[in-house]
């Protein structure tokens, strides 16, 4: 495990019952979406987190950095060391000095962080037209909402309702607070292609990179959940057993 100390159980229920997240005085309804990690017996749908890293490296990666999380974490996700080392060594890693004092590019490992796209954040927001991406490492426990805020949000993306004008480079998003969001739609129908023949609609991709955000947030929440059970069945169990030495030491009494 490779961060702990992140808490909280992700929301479960239906259309109607309903996440707001607020607006510029308004509340904006996040729909409730069924993911496989929802309940305290839900768990990650690893198939969904692998190819959500996918529409991450492909789609995501070029903006957003997740620098807390290094390539060898890969392997909870049911990758091989072959794979992650693969994955690894597609990108190059600043390094150094080396023995001439000098800094130098070399093939990626998995102890690596995850690359940045950017040196810095000022050369981030300049390719952003001043717009900061954000680091998507926690983003699924930064915002309200969780996992139901991010998959509404990369599927919330239509045209503006009449009468109503974006800022410059904004475009028009259903469930962003003040509905004008700086970074465009980024998934588009067939944008990634699938090993496993998974469509790639925009509902399927939203679903996956968000699974994979949720896990990158809270690696750690099948054992927290598998650990909580645990406890309830001891402490329930041990209630019982007091109850009834209680019982037999008293009965005389009564």
């Amino acid at each position: 495990m490779f961060r702990t100390a992140l808490g909280a159980v992700a929301l479960i229920g239906a259309l109607a019952t309903a996440t707001p997240a607020r607006a510029a005085g308004e509340a904006i309804a996040i729909p409730n979406h069924p993911f496989s990690f929802d309940g305290i017996f839900g768990t990650y749908d690893r198939a969904s987190a692998q190819r959500g890293f996918q529409v991450y490296k492909e789609v995501c990666a070029n903006c957003h950095a997740m620098r807390l999380l290094s390539y060898r974490n890969l392997r909870a996700l049911g990758l091989s060391e072959e794979q992650v080392a693969a994955i690894a060594s597609q990108v190059e890693v600043r390094d150094g000095p080396n023995d001439e004092g000098q800094m130098f590019d070399r093939p990626g490992r998995p102890s690596d962080r995850f690359r940045s796209p950017f040196p810095n954040p000022q050369a981030a927001r300049a390719a952003n037209n001043g717009a900061y991406p954000p680091d998507l490492s926690v983003i699924a426990k930064a915002r309200n909402g969780g996992a139901d805020y991010l998959y509404a949000l990369l599927t919330g993306y239509a045209d503006p309702p009449p009468g109503m004008t974006l800022g410059d480079g904004m475009n028009y998003n259903r469930y962003f607070p003040g509905h004008q969001i700086a970074m465009a739609a980024p998934l588009n129908p067939d944008q990634v292609e699938f090993a496993d023949g998974t469509p790639g609609t925009v509902e399927n991709m939203a679903r996956d990179v968000t699974t994979f955000l949720q896990w990158a947030a809270e690696p750690e929440l099948e054992e927290r959940r598998a650990m909580g059970i645990k406890i309830i069945l001891f402490l329930t169990i041990l209630g019982g057993l007091v109850y009834a030495v209680k019982r037999r030491i008293w009965a005389d009494v009564h």
